[in-house]
């Protein structure tokens, strides 16, 4: 998956990441020109790519130049639509047990747009960091967005702990509770079809982002011993796509759909 973005303080970004049987693989780091890799597997790829020092050079010059040239021009033909565009996310807390007897409290937020959000665990109301993690912020096939953030968390104290989310199509932050479903029996590990959403009444401060991906396919492998970019037939129809030639990353194009590569 590759992309960039332009966002509304004129500050760009990029990114070229791997995925392997479901899990992150390795990714560029495009300011040392290096790959970063998720697990001791993709060392391999790691040490075979950073050998062509050109590759990476050229992936870096394809997102913050071509890449930008395009979204900008891409930016501009919807602009009315995308500046206008809002979708609120749909928030659910799930909770389940984890083996040393705490719980692992799971806030999903699905179905918004624009990309960025704020979202966190907050406990009696201050931010809580501890045993948290989260996810990436995802696109869904209909270019909303989706993410997810857990805790873990004593269940004695399960009371305490709230998901907060912030976005552009909301007015205020939201806060989000895990309870009891109806017809589960206490102690029970299912989620609430409807949380309860507790409206905060401080305003949030969101920088607006116009975020329009150039997005590739998320590869089901990748290759360990080469890094040739995927084939075109691998893309779906109508995205701009790059195009490696000539040992450089080339200018993209609109393409139509390409048959199956023998």
């Amino acid at each position: 998956m590759y992309g960039c973005e332009l966002r509304s303080d004129g500050s760009k970004g990029g990114y070229d990441q791997y995925g392997y049987d479901g899990k992150d693989y390795i990714s560029l780091d495009k300011e040392t020109l290096t790959w970063t890799a998720a697990d001791a597997k993709a060392q391999i790829t790691k040490r075979k790519w950073e050998k062509d020092l050109a590759f990476a050079q050229g992936m870096k010059a394809y997102l913050e130049k071509i890449c930008i040239e395009w979204l900008q021009r891409y930016l501009e033909y919807g602009k009315e639509t995308l500046q206008q565009r809002r979708a609120q996310p749909t928030l659910r807390v799930t909770r389940g047990a984890a083996p040393d007897g705490r719980e692992t409290l799971l806030c999903r937020a699905d179905g918004f747009y624009p990309k960025e959000m704020e979202i966190a665990w907050t406990r009696d109301g201050e931010v809580w960091t501890q045993d948290t993690f989260r996810g990436l912020v995802t696109p869904n096939a209909d270019g909303t967005y989706h993410t997810w953030i857990s805790a873990k968390i004593d269940p004695q104290e399960r009371d305490r702990y709230r998901c907060s989310v912030g976005h552009d199509s909301l007015p205020d932050l939201v806060e989000v509770a895990w309870e009891e479903p109806e017809g589960e029996p206490l102690g029970g590990t299912g989620s609430a079809p409807a949380p309860r959403l507790h409206i905060c009444g401080a305003v949030r401060l969101l920088q607006a982002l116009l975020l329009l991906g150039h997005t590739g396919p998320i590869m089901g492998g990748v290759r360990p011993y080469s890094h040739s970019p995927p084939h075109p037939s691998t893309a779906p129809a109508g995205l701009c796509r790059p195009r490696w030639r000539d040992g450089r990353w080339a200018a993209p194009t609109l393409a139509p759909s390409l048959p199956p590569r023998t």
